[in-house]
C-alpha cells in the first residue's frame, strides 16, 4: 500500500500531531524507544553547501517499526524543488509486515512543526507572545500552523528573510510584518529555520526571556546561532545524543543539552523560567513513526497495526 502527499495531506492534522507527538518524546526520554543513529552519506553532487546528503532513519516503538529514508539537497531552492524529501516504511512489529509506505516529505515538514509546538507549550507560560521567524520556507509556514493551535493568542509575527521577495510573500500569506533581522530576533519567540551554514542569530539581539526555536542547520558543520546565543541560553533537545552528535550549533559553540524535551514534559526535570532557553530540534525517527503511525490509523479506519 503506497500513500501518496495528497492522501497524507487529508488524513493528517495537527490536532491529532501535536498531542502524539508530545507522549512520543516523553517515551523517548523514558528509554521506550529502539532508535539507532541516523546513518548519513554525502551526495557528493555538488562542492561546498550545495552537497546533498542522503540518510537512513530505523526506529521501533510500540507496535509498530519504521525506517525514512530521507535526502536534504540546500540547491534545490534554486531549481524550484524541495530542498527535503523522503519516503517512509511502516511495518508492524509484531510479525514485520509491511503496513504501507508513504511519502514522507509532508510528514516530516508537519512532525518538525508539531515537536516546536510541543516545546513552546511546555518552554514558556505566555499565552500572546510575540513570534520571530528568520526564514520563509515551508517551515516558517507551517510553523505557524502549529505555534498557533497551542498559542491561539499568538497574533503579532515578524518575519525576516535573505531575500525580501520571499519575506513580503509569506506576510501576505499569513498576516505577519517583514521586519529587519534584529527585530524579529528581539521578540519573545523566535524562531529559525533558514538553510544558512553559518550563524545568522546573532545572541546580542535576544530578550533575555527569549525562547528559540532552533530547527535549521542539521548537520555537525552548519549553525543558525552564534556563539553568545547558545553559550547564554538554557539548551533543551529532543535528544541529548542527537543535538550533540548532529547538531553543528552544539558543537562548534561548545555546549552541551541541559535537558531533553520530554524529560520537562514528564516533570522528572524541571522547566527553567526567568532566563533564555534555546530548544534544539534536529528531527528524530520516532517523530516520523508517530506521524505515519496516525496517517495508517485514519486511512484504516482507525484501526492499530495490531488489529
Amino acid at each position: 500500500m503506497y500513500i501518496p502527499e495528497q492522501e497524507i495531506r487529508a488524513a493528517l492534522t495537527y490536532e491529532a500531531l501535536i498531542p502524539a507527538i508530545r507522549q512520543a518524546l516523553m517515551d523517548y526520554s523514558a528509554g521506550l524507544v529502539d532508535q539507532p543513529a541516523r546513518t548519513i552519506l554525502r551526495a557528493g553532487n555538488a562542492e561546498g553547501f550545495r552537497n546533498g546528503w542522503f540518510a537512513v532513519m530505523p526506529v521501533i516503538a510500540g507496535d509498530v517499526m519504521g525506517v525514512k529514508t530521507v535526502t536534504f539537497y540546500p540547491g534545490n531552492d534554486e531549481l524550484g524543488l524541495h530542498t527535503h524529501m523522503a519516503v517512509i516504511e511502516l511495518l508492524r512489529r509484531s510479525t514485520g509486515e509491511p503496513l504501507a509506505v508513504m511519502d514522507g516529505r509532508l510528514i516530516t515538514e508537519m512532525r518538525t512543526a508539531a515537536v516546536s509546538a510541543v516545546a513552546l507549550d511546555a518552554l514558556t507560560s505566555m499565552q500572546a507572545p510575540t513570534l520571530g521567524i528568520l526564514g520563509s520556507g515551508v517551515q516558517a509556514r507551517s510553523h505557524i500552523k502549529a505555534l498557533q493551535l497551542v498559542r491561539p493568542q499568538l497574533k503579532d509575527i515578524r518575519v525576516w528573510s535573505r531575500t525580501q521577495a520571499n519575506a513580503e510573500r509569506m506576510a501576505d500569506e499569513t498576516g505577519a510584518r517583514v521586519v529587519p533581522i534584529e527585530e524579529a530576533a528581539a521578540a519573545d519567540v523566535v524562531l529559525t529555520v533558514t538553510s544558512s551554514p553559518a550563524p545568522i542569530l546573532e545572541g546580542r539581539w535576544l530578550a533575555t526571556h527569549a525562547l528559540v526555536l532552533a530547527v535549521g542547520a542539521i548537520g555537525s558543520s552548519l549553525r543558525e546561532l552564534d556563539d553568545e546565543a547558545m553559550q547564554s541560553s538554557y539548551i533543551v533537545a529532543e535528544s541529548r545524543s542527537c543535538a550533540e552528535r548532529e547538531s553543528g550549533d552544539a558543537i562548534l559553540s561548545g555546549t552541551k543539552v541541559q535537558a531533553e524535551i520530554g524529560e520537562i514534559l514528564s516533570g522528572s526535570v524541571a522547566a527553567p523560567t526567568n532566563r533564555r532557553i534555546v530548544f534544539k530540534s534536529v528531527g528524530m525517527a520516532i517523530e516520523d513513526l508517530t506521524a505515519a503511525r496516525l496517517v495508517w490509523q485514519t486511512l484504516r479506519g482507525k484501526n492499530s497495526p495490531e488489529q
